[in-house]
């Protein structure tokens, strides 16, 4: 590994511990070295807040100067509610930058680096940039396309079970995944589910650590028969959003707008168009979306191409039964050769128990 290489990982491993903080802006860490001494560390906490080059810059006060700056995102060159971190590297006397990756925001991609250019600074691009990219994947799609990173997560059996044909659930997979599952919640700004997982589970949909945050509770409802009752109503944990189609029963949704539900409707005629909740949330700077469905949920949004990241966690258990419900359903492909692949595919274990990630390949 080479000094550069370290001191990035170093800014990348301090970025990556405010997953889940920044939304939706990116994680960046930034680090200072001067001499071979690190002076500076920073790194983005909240939107709004300083960005990571200016908390590193801050703690290197005059040793900054002539010294190297390592930075996990293209430092920004616009006015927003922050001034651009590229100016604030000039004048602090930098003689070198070194950026993981270049910003895909359009105002801002190359514009940072021109800056110090321009400035006459040595610009090393590209150290770390896997890793800065991957860290920033719901960034990145956000940035572009202002829709929301979508995430599936579901607890299966090894034949793909989510339940036994009696619908009974709790539990398949260990403590360990499930305490794992609520991190990721905790990242993700929301968390959607069907009507139907509220009618049977009646779950709370919120991220059960210390200090977590409990992201926005998304409900598909196409005629709102959602129960008053249910904990998703009113625990008043967490927001909670229901889209429902044409078909809704509009005095229920009046009900549930006086007891401080937000109620959305698609165009979809008796079914929610999923397009048009990934669109909207889009629109509400929603960045990330993590689903945890029933198969009929999780069919529409793979039918639709609209998952970007699978997540299964495993448990060593058969169920068997053709009753017994999957995790994927809906129609399904006709031949193999159009089954979805998934690239990037890793598995580890927690508890008892193997978590599967990767990325689907669409057509």
């Amino acid at each position: 590994m080479t000094n550069d290489e370290f001191y990035m990982d170093l800014a990348l491993n301090n970025a990556v511990a405010m997953k889940g903080q920044t939304d939706p802006n990116p994680l960046v860490g930034s680090v200072i070295v001067n001499n071979n001494r690190v002076v500076g560390i920073g790194t983005h906490l909240k939107a709004g807040e300083p960005h990571a080059e200016i908390h590193a810059l801050r703690m290197a006060g005059e040793q900054a100067k002539g010294g190297t700056i390592y930075v996990t995102l293209e430092p920004c060159s616009h006015y927003g509610r922050t001034g651009p971190c590229a100016v604030a590297i000039v004048e602090a006397g930098i003689k070198k930058v070194v950026i993981a990756t270049l910003d895909p925001n359009p105002v801002v991609s190359g514009n940072g680096v021109k800056i110090l250019k321009d400035a006459g600074i040595e610009v090393v691009v590209g150290v770390g940039m896997e890793k800065s990219q991957r860290m920033n994947e719901v960034f990145n799609k956000f940035i572009v396309q202002k829709k929301p990173f979508v995430t599936l997560k579901s607890g299966i059996t090894l034949d793909g079970k989510i339940a036994t044909h009696s619908s009974d659930s709790k539990w398949i997979t260990s403590g360990e995944a499930r305490e794992d599952v609520h991190q990721l919640r905790n990242q993700n700004m929301a968390i959607l589910v069907g009507v139907n997982t509220v009618i049977k589970d009646d779950p709370e949909l919120t991220a059960r650590i210390p200090n977590g945050r409990n992201p926005i509770r998304v409900i598909m409802d196409s005629t709102l028969r959602i129960p008053l009752e249910a904990k998703v109503i009113t625990d008043k944990q967490a927001e909670t959003w229901v889209f429902t189609s044409e078909a809704y029963d509009i005095e229920k949704k009046n009900v549930l707008e006086s007891l401080g539900i937000t109620v959305f409707h698609t165009s979809g005629e008796k079914q929610v168009n999923p397009k048009e909740v990934v669109s909207l949330l889009g629109e509400k700077l929603v960045s990330s979306l993590f689903i945890e469905g029933g198969g009929g949920i999780n069919a529409s949004f793979f039918e639709n191409q609209l998952i970007d990241k699978v997540v299964l966690y495993m448990a060593p258990k058969l169920v068997g039964g053709s009753l017994s419900p999957s995790f994927l359903e809906g129609t399904g492909v006709d031949k193999m050769k159009d089954a979805v692949e998934l690239s990037n595919a890793s598995v580890t274990q927690v508890g008892k128990d193997f978590k599967f990630v990767g990325y689907p390949i669409y057509k």
